[in-house]
């Protein structure tokens, strides 16, 4: 709860595999629009307030979804859609009594199906891919990378996929300035949350650079998404269920065939409730 002049509102802190996310509950706390980005930039500050990847603010639609899933970066700026988000929402939506076992949300790139499996885990149906370029190769520093370019939902959240054979032993501070570089790279029109993956024994192990975060994250659920539907369409695996270690735990990524296509992308894995609390941040201010 947010202390402000004698007002109080509500928050929750979640994760799903690491990507770590504070909900607001909108529909009650009516916060205007136009201050989302400065609580967003102030929560989200790790050391100095409560910190987090994202916040959430859950909110009224117009449409035939549930809610609507207003998702910010912790820097501020509005996201089309967050795949670890929306599974956490979904948990949050079930157990406030928002909305069902199955559940429609409503966001920038479009609605997204919810599916609670069990207590813990929940299956979200990612945005169809509205742009994919299979060989988008990609000069940074010197070297060219082995890029792939999706685009998730009708206003397109943008992903570049990249094979990095030595992710596992490239050094952090290397990593990082290859992913930020990518992130930023001029072909790039409006920059891309960057995913690197190798496969090791038929294992899929991914980092994901996010737009936003503007730092790697334990966990991204429209990169494994994005990364699942890159390795099918390449061909680079043969099974329409695949396994994603990320930092943070393992999601999984089931794409169903429809028309020879494989647009159907469901992304699967665990949420965590941390706690639901006071905030008596002394500089939080809006």
């Amino acid at each position: 709860m947010l202390f402000k002049g004698g007002i109080i509102i509500k928050f929750t802190k979640m994760h799903g595999a690491g990507n770590d996310f504070i909900i607001i509950n909108n529909i009650i706390e009516k916060i205007p629009e136009e201050k989302f980005s400065h609580i967003a930039k102030t929560l989200c500050s790790r050391r100095l307030s409560i910190g987090a990847d994202g916040i959430m603010f859950l909110d009224n639609t117009a449409g035939k979804a549930d809610y609507k899933m207003n998702f910010l970066n912790s820097d501020g700026t509005h996201g089309e859609m967050c795949g670890n988000g929306a599974r956490c929402i979904c948990r949050y939506g079930f157990e406030k009594g928002l909305a069902g076992k199955k559940q429609i949300i409503e966001t920038i790139s479009g609605l997204v199906e919810g599916v609670r499996i069990d207590k813990r885990r929940y299956e979200i149906r990612l945005n169809k891919p509205t742009v994919f370029k299979m060989d988008f190769p990609l000069e940074y520093d010197g070297n060219k990378y082995d890029c792939s370019y999706v685009e998730l939902g009708d206003l397109g959240l943008p992903h570049l996929i990249v094979k990095l054979s030595n992710l596992h032993t490239l050094n952090k501070e290397n990593l990082y300035n290859i992913g930020k570089g990518l992130r930023q790279h001029k072909k790039l029109k409006k920059g891309a949350n960057v995913t690197f993956y190798f496969i090791d024994n038929e294992e899929v192990y991914a980092k994901t650079f996010e737009r936003g975060v503007e730092d790697f994250t334990l966990a991204c659920g429209t990169g494994a998404g994005s990364l699942g539907f890159t390795l099918i369409k390449k061909d680079i695996v043969n099974s329409g269920e695949i396994r994603i270690n990320m930092p943070g735990g393992i999601l999984n990524i089931i794409l169903k065939e429809s028309n020879g296509k494989y647009e159907e992308i469901f992304l699967v894995g665990p949420t965590n409730i941390v706690c639901e609390g006071i905030i008596l941040d002394e500089d939080f201010n809006y």
